[in-house]
C-alpha cells in the first residue's frame, strides 16, 4: 500500500485548511476568511483500501513580526523538510504579488512536489495559463493539479496524483483515526475560530486560548479555558458590554464543541491580560511551540 506524510504549503488564505477538511471529510482544521488562521501544524489522516496519507496543514508562510510569527514559519519550513511529498497551494484567482514572488524564489523542496492551483472556479484561461507557466518554470519536475477546495472539486484527482508519487509503506495509524490532535488542542482551536469570526481583525490575532481543565462525566463535559490578550483595551472588547461578547463567544464555541463530542458541554471562559505574549517564550511554549 502507499503511505506517507504530505505537507500542505502556501501563503496565508490560499485554502490549505479548507482542502484538508475536504480530503478528510470532516472538520480537522479551523477555517475563517482571515489570514493566519492556522498557527500550528495540524495532522489529518486519509485512509482508503490501498493507502494512508497523513496530511500536515501548516501555517501560511509570511513575513514574521514577532516570536510567534517566526515560530509559525519554522513549522512550515520544517514540515517541508520532514515530508515525503509537499503540496504547494496557489491561489489561482489572482496574479502574483511581491510576496508570491518571494516565496517562488526562496522556497526549496527536497521532496517531490505537487503544485495545486486552488480557487480554479474564480480564474480565467489566460490567468491560469500564466500561473502554470510561471510556477512550472521554477519547479519543472512538479506535478500540476487544479482544485476548488470549497466546492470539493479536483480532490479525487489530487489524491490520485499523491498516491502515484508516495512510496510503499505501512499504516501508521488505525483506520478510524482522523487526526493526531488531542482534545485540548481541538477545543482551543474552536474557541479561537469563534473569536476570529466574531471580533475585529487584530483582537483575535492577539489572543491565545489555553484550555486549562477538562472534566469528563457520564452525561456532560466541563471545560475551563482562558483567553489571553495583549492589551487592556482588548479586554473590554472580548468581554463586551455587560459581558455580552464573552457570552456569545462561549455559547457559539460550546455548540461547536458539543457537535464534536456528542455530549452536553459546560464551557467556562475567563480573560487574562498578558502584555506582549507573542514575544514570550513561556507562553509560546504553553501554546505548543518548540522555542529554543
Amino acid at each position: 500500500m502507499k503511505s506517507g506524510f504530505v505537507s500542505l504549503i502556501g501563503r496565508p488564505n490560499v485554502g490549505k485548511s479548507t482542502i484538508l477538511n475536504a480530503i478528510i471529510g470532516e472538520k480537522i482544521s479551523i477555517v475563517t476568511p482571515k489570514s493566519q488562521t492556522t498557527r500550528n501544524a495540524i495532522e489529518g489522516i486519509y485512509n482508503d483500501e490501498d493507502s494512508q496519507i497523513i496530511f500536515i496543514d501548516t501555517p501560511g508562510i509570511h513575513k514574521p513580526f514577532n516570536m510567534l510569527g517566526t515560530a509559525m514559519d519554522k513549522i512550515s519550513y520544517s514540515s517541508i523538510r520532514n515530508s515525503d511529498l509537499s503540496v504547494f497551494l496557489i491561489d489561482a484567482s489572482r496574479r502574483p504579488d511581491d510576496w508570491d514572488m518571494y516565496l517562488l524564489d526562496h522556497l526549496k523542496f527536497d521532496c517531490p512536489l505537487i503544485i495545486a492551483f486552488n480557487k480554479i472556479d474564480l480564474t480565467n484561461i489566460n490567468l491560469i495559463s500564466e500561473l502554470k507557466e510561471l510556477y512550472q518554470s521554477k519547479f519543472p519536475e512538479a506535478r500540476i493539479v487544479e482544485v476548488c477546495a470549497i466546492r470539493e472539486f479536483g480532490i479525487d484527482d489530487l489524491i490520485k496524483v499523491i498516491k502515484e508519487i508516495l512510496p510503499e509503506g505501512p499504516r501508521y495509524y488505525d483506520v478510524d483515526v482522523v487526526t493526531t490532535e488531542d482534545l485540548r488542542f481541538r477545543i482551543q482551536e474552536i474557541i479561537r475560530e469563534t473569536m476570529l469570526n466574531l471580533l475585529k481583525e487584530e483582537v483575535p490575532h492577539s489572543a491565545l486560548i489555553l484550555c486549562e481543565e477538562i472534566k469528563t462525566k457520564s452525561s456532560k463535559v466541563d471545560i475551563f479555558a482562558k483567553i489571553i490578550i495583549e492589551k487592556e483595551s482588548q479586554k473590554g472588547i472580548v468581554i463586551g458590554k455587560k459581558g455580552s461578547m464573552i457570552k456569545k463567544i462561549g455559547t457559539t464555541s460550546r455548540m461547536e464543541i458539543e457537535k464534536m463530542l456528542s455530549k452536553h458541554v459546560n464551557l467556562e471562559l475567563t480573560v487574562q491580560l498578558v502584555e506582549n505574549w507573542r514575544n514570550s517564550k513561556r507562553y509560546l511554549v504553553r501554546a505548543g511551540y518548540n522555542i529554543k
